[in-house]
């Protein structure tokens, strides 16, 4: 762009020098300098902080699912890379050992609640001891928690989405055995209720950015087309500067300015759910400083939009 205005100069100072309106000498030739220099220091390195632009990425939550109870997989209805409901089924687990329990700890607490009945009535007539019916009722009710715990494992028998989604990379099949170990998921559930597009935005560059200003972005995966949007947030943390627990000294290492992270929500959010993960481009991000430079970020923006048609990078 600061080529396309120096050259629209250029062509401006032929004009007028050969219609004579201007005189050919020192300090029109050496007026396209100075043009340039105005235009570096008064424009283009302050529009980067003004309209700052950076890499954007879309990306998506990923649920590894595991089971809460172990057994035979009876059925996997999901198909890989489908849309899916929360709460639609992914897979059945064998039910029978859970049945059994729970029907057992029915019926031993029917006989537990007859008995407290009896020994109830017992100590109504003076009959029984105060003690043998707090005995009882605390069994009832130990039993009644152990039926709700045999209810709730029998119902996770039947493992379902967590949100909406697709499983991706399913090898699940009818015959195989799980486990309610976190450490083995048996499938990724990724989850599209939500889109999150980050942008990277240089430090030098992320001091004016808060949350609400407008953006604009650009995608490899819709080339030619601009979509607005809105600043979400400013992640106050990157990886570089975060402290884990050690029992080691300082280790020194080369420290570098890495680019913050800006999270960016579109305005449509039609466009949001069909850009697939991993999706990436460009965004521009609207300050309220040197707001003349938006308009040339703008045009700098589309052109990269055009670009996107052949640039596979």
């Amino acid at each position: 762009m600061i080529v396309v205005l120096l050259n629209v100069y250029l062509v401006i100072l032929f004009i007028l020098v050969k219609t004579k309106i201007v005189p050919f000498n020192l300090f029109w030739k050496i007026s396209p300098i100075i043009v340039l220099l105005l235009l570096l220091v008064g424009l283009f390195i302050p529009m980067g902080w003004g309209a700052p632009q950076g890499s954007a990425l879309v990306v998506r939550n990923s649920v590894q699912i595991v089971p809460d109870v172990a057994g035979e997989v009876l059925d996997v209805p999901v198909e890989p890379n489908k849309p899916l409901k929360a709460g639609d089924v992914l897979f059945r687990i064998d039910p029978t050992p859970y049945e059994s329990s729970v029907k057992a700890l029915e019926a031993q607490l029917q006989f537990q609640e007859l008995r407290l009945a009896q020994m109830t009535q017992l100590q109504q007539r003076d009959s029984g001891r105060a003690f043998d019916v707090e005995q009882r009722q605390a069994e009832v009710d130990q039993l009644r928690a152990q039926l709700t715990n045999a209810k709730w494992n029998l119902d996770k028998a039947v493992v379902v989405a967590p949100a909406d989604g697709y499983v991706t990379n399913l090898a699940l099949r009818k015959g195989a055995r799980v486990t309610n170990l976190p450490l083995a998921p048996v499938m990724a559930f990724i989850d599209t209720s939500a889109t999150i597009i980050g942008v990277e935005i240089p430090q030098i560059d992320a001091r004016y950015i808060a949350p609400g200003q407008d953006a604009e972005l650009t995608f490899k995966f819709f080339p030619g087309q601009v979509f607005s949007g809105k600043v979400e947030a400013v992640l106050q943390a990157i990886a570089t500067g975060q402290v884990q627990t050690s029992g080691l000294a300082v280790t020194p290492k080369a420290v570098q300015a890495a680019p913050f992270v800006v999270r960016v929500k579109l305005d449509d959010a039609g466009i949001a759910s069909r850009l697939p993960a991993g999706s990436t481009g460009e965004a521009a991000i609207f300050t309220d400083r040197v707001k003349a430079a938006h308009v040339i970020r703008k045009v700098l923006l589309r052109q990269v939009a055009i670009t996107n048609y052949i640039n596979p990078f």
